[in-house]
């Protein structure tokens, strides 16, 4: 079969679900020889995935605002004149709302813009309140990453639930590891300054990821004398004017470090050196970090919300995130027990190894398969 993969998340730099399509198709063609495979996205980069797979570019239409049904016509168009027996559209896009001339299938990771539209813009709400339904209607076979959306695509799309497959993602289990803890702070400290315990959270910056709870919540922490600072790693993303308003009021710009982006080989860095990860987001489509975190031997406190407690199992701490006086207690309870930390780092690893980017492209194929004429 002849197989167009949208790998348009991988254009800029890869956050989650750039890193989910270039997993899966790393692990696409290690396990199937038999199938050909083109890469679909919008401009020329270095990415390493493209000079190894076939690729076809099709650039941005020439008018104001990519998020336009224009964007998702163009698409349609170019891709209605070649002959595929299968696209797979590997994030969330509305062109299949058109009629086309092969099978389709579409990865959901979340329903953030439908649940949380005060915290897109208009066009990103519209697309996926309005266009996206039509356009799941007209596909073959909808992947979701969990139980969770599986279920908010029903609710809220009034989708057949025999349509959905829920896959899983995955951890990249030769990156993500246990490391000598000693090492990864002398290279901390070379590159970052940080010679410190730390409190680690991973996520773009904005109102979905409850930072301004987290901050609430690390200075309940140091009113009980606790030294270390919190250090977050991510993009300034949208609607993020209480983050840095909530740091300002209480008097913490010292002890919270904001990175920015940081460099995928680094990030195991930080989850061996924290002493403690959390993850305060109010809705996950997956959750990567926590899983990434887990998968180094690093505590996990998370939402008890969305899809968090189906990834992160019993081998994390699950809390309330609109309660950051509970958020507080709960790293407050890891950070002054090293029986607790010892026990934490033990179950995350076991519930860890369950995930594996090679068993997420297994199943993706088996739809794939499901779907020859």
């Amino acid at each position: 079969m002849k197989i167009g993969l949208i790998t348009t998340a991988m254009d800029e730099k890869k956050a989650g679900i750039g890193w989910y399509c270039y997993n899966l198709i790393k692990n696409l063609r290690e396990i199937d020889k038999g199938n050909e495979y083109i890469l679909i996205h919008r401009y020329k980069n270095d990415d390493p995935i493209y000079k190894e797979n076939k690729e076809l570019i099709i650039p941005y239409p020439k008018i104001p605002m990519k998020k336009t049904i224009g964007d998702n016509v163009q698409i349609a168009f170019k891709l209605r004149k070649l002959k595929f027996d299968i696209v797979h559209e590997l994030a969330h896009s509305a062109f299949f709302m058109f009629d086309l001339p092969f099978k389709k299938v579409i990865t959901i990771h979340d329903l953030t813009p439908v649940l949380f539209p005060q915290t897109f813009d208009r066009f990103t709400v519209f697309i996926h309140k309005y266009l996206l339904p039509r356009a799941l209607e007209k596909v073959n076979r909808i992947i979701t990453v969990s139980e969770n959306t599986k279920a908010d695509i029903v609710k809220y799309f009034g989708i057949s639930e025999e349509k959905i497959e829920v896959i899983h993602n995955g951890v990249d289990h030769e990156h993500f590891k246990k490391l000598d803890r000693g090492g990864c702070y002398r290279k901390l400290k070379i590159k970052y300054g940080i010679d410190f315990k730390f409190i680690l959270s991973v996520g773009t910056i904005e109102p979905r990821k409850n930072y301004t709870n987290l901050v609430k919540a690390f200075y309940e922490l140091k009113k009980r004398k606790i030294y270390h600072k919190l250090v977050i790693i991510g993009k300034t993303g949208w609607k993020y004017e209480s983050f840095y308003d909530a740091i300002e009021k209480l008097r913490l710009k010292k002890d919270v470090l904001l990175l920015g982006y940081v460099p995928y080989e680094d990030l195991p860095l930080f989850y061996n050196c924290a002493e403690v990860f959390v993850y305060p987001s109010l809705y996950e489509g997956f959750g990567l970090p926590p899983l990434e975190a887990m998968a180094c031997g690093c505590p996990v406190v998370v939402s008890n919300c969305s899809s968090l407690p189906e990834v992160v199992g019993d081998a994390g701490i699950l809390v309330d995130p609109y309660d950051h006086k509970k958020l507080a207690e709960s790293l407050y309870e890891v950070l002054s027990d090293e029986g607790l930390r010892k026990h934490l780092t033990l179950k995350g690893l076991r519930r860890a190894k369950k995930f594996s980017w090679k068993e997420t492209a297994k199943k993706t194929l088996k739809v794939y398969e499901g779907l020859k004429s």
